[in-house]
């Protein structure tokens, strides 16, 4: 045998040791597994195809966030019908969401279902009694209504949870103006004028009042 032989023999032989050390290692690929996704949203890409990436699956708005949009866009379109609809189907969705029941509150309001209103915002009340909102919203249901002690009260209530909310007082001097209270609207509006100076119709029922 010749030198060159035998340098040959000896690479071969190391080839064929370095292969079955890895066969045996369990180190190889194997079918299945030759991929693990780090996270349950990853896909696969890039790896046999170099002009594919990863990308994040597009998430699709839940039920419930469809239904507020068709009762929002509903609503701006002036379509109260439409805006009943959904939102009766978001009720059965979830008979206590908050965002249902005001928007189902303002609707009412708009078609003159004064009764229903109250009834929308009673609801709220009784989930979360500290929600200054509903309790202008129904004062304002109260004073449509003709309970001018209901309104009363809830127009306090609002007030005594955001007193720097100047609509709050705003509103409130609208009522009592309607019922000829008009002493105590001035005041009101006053008010409302103080925290925000922005309010043009509050300055100019102050000087309707002031100059009487």
């Amino acid at each position: 045998m010749t030198t060159f032989q035998l340098l040959l023999l000896i690479i071969a032989g190391g080839v064929f040791y370095l292969f079955f050390k890895q066969l045996f290692s369990g180190n190889h690929p194997k079918r299945g597994v030759d991929f693990e996704a780090k996270v349950a949203d990853e896909q696969l890409g890039g790896i046999n195809r170099p002009d594919k990436t990863f990308s994040t699956p597009t998430v699709e708005p839940t039920r419930m966030e469809q239904l507020l949009t068709m009762a929002d866009v509903a609503v701006q379109k002036n379509d109260m019908e439409e805006a009943k609809k959904a939102l009766q189907s978001a009720r059965i969705v979830d008979e206590n969401n908050i965002d249902v029941l005001q928007r189902s509150g303002y609707v009412a309001m708009q078609t003159n279902d004064y009764e229903e209103a109250k009834e929308y915002y009673e609801k709220i009340i009784s989930l979360d009694a500290s929600d200054d909102m509903a309790h202008v919203s129904l004062a304002n249901a109260f004073h449509k209504l003709g309970d001018e002690a209901g309104s009363e009260k809830h127009h306090e209530e609002a007030i005594k949870i955001d007193s720097d909310y100047a609509p709050h007082h705003f509103n409130y001097a609208n009522t009592l103006y309607d019922l000829g209270r008009k002493d105590e609207a001035l005041v009101g509006y006053a008010k409302a004028y103080e925290l925000d100076n922005t309010l043009d119709e509050a300055k100019e029922m102050i000087d309707k009042l002031g100059s009487k």
